[in-house]
């Protein structure tokens, strides 16, 4: 059986510290897409350097546009997995093969901080948010997931383009995207994996967390009125 071609897609702004060692570790598994959304340093060029492909958006348009940009681009390749990253350092790169051969446990793949309690240096307010996100995402789903914040994720390629059109831009869309598979009654596995906190920058603003709010609100919505949302 040949080996699955896998491409992961890295959506980054402003992360010129990390993102060339980043792109070089994802880089051993397969191919990489960098979508640079909008920075103002040097990460284009660093991403280049490593050896990713990059697109740049010339205006920052939310992670969610980034990760849209990415599947678009991914899909013109001939791979069977799409890996999700973050550009920060938090994730290892090491372990894109273990979400990629989860694949054949699921056609959507989380990797999860709290399956092997890999999350004691998480910070507690966001320990807090995603189990709080977590319950909500669970009840509306059906899906015995444990990490629903985790940006290092899966997919089957015969499925991405089930979550290419999604109607957010910004960080509600990782959280759609767990809706939208379970629409599509779409296995879902998750692996464990460590993570790695530094002093990382956090662009969620009071926009995006009011975002939020009304996607839950049409969750629960689709819950008990499946007509409406």
């Amino acid at each position: 059986m040949a080996a699955e071609r896998i491409v992961t897609v890295i959506p980054a702004l402003n992360e010129e510290r990390t993102i060339e060692s980043v792109a070089r570790g994802a880089l051993s598994h397969g191919d990489v897409i960098v979508v640079d959304d909008g920075s103002t340093d040097r990460t284009s060029e660093l991403a280049a350097r490593a050896g990713a492909r990059v697109i740049r958006h010339e205006r920052n348009l939310g992670k969610g546009a980034a990760l849209k940009t990415g599947i678009r681009e991914a899909l013109r390749g001939s791979y069977d997995v799409i890996v999700f990253m973050d550009a920060d350092g938090q994730h290892d790169p090491s372990l894109i093969p273990d979400l990629a051969s989860a694949i054949n446990g699921g056609d959507f793949v989380i990797g999860s901080r709290f399956l092997e309690r890999n999350h004691h240096t998480m910070p507690v307010q966001r320990r807090l948010s995603n189990r709080l996100t977590t319950w909500i995402l669970r009840f509306a789903t059906g899906y015995s997931i444990t990490d629903s914040q985790s940006g290092f994720r899966a997919i089957s390629s015969r499925y991405a383009h089930l979550i290419l059109d999604l109607p957010y831009d910004d960080y509600v869309y990782e959280s759609e995207a767990i809706c939208e598979t379970s629409r599509h009654r779409l296995r879902i596995a998750e692996v464990p994996i460590t993570c790695c906190y530094g002093d990382e920058k956090s662009y969620i603003g009071l926009g995006d967390v009011i975002q939020y709010i009304k996607f839950i609100i049409k969750l629960f919505l689709r819950r008990f009125n499946p007509g409406r949302g």
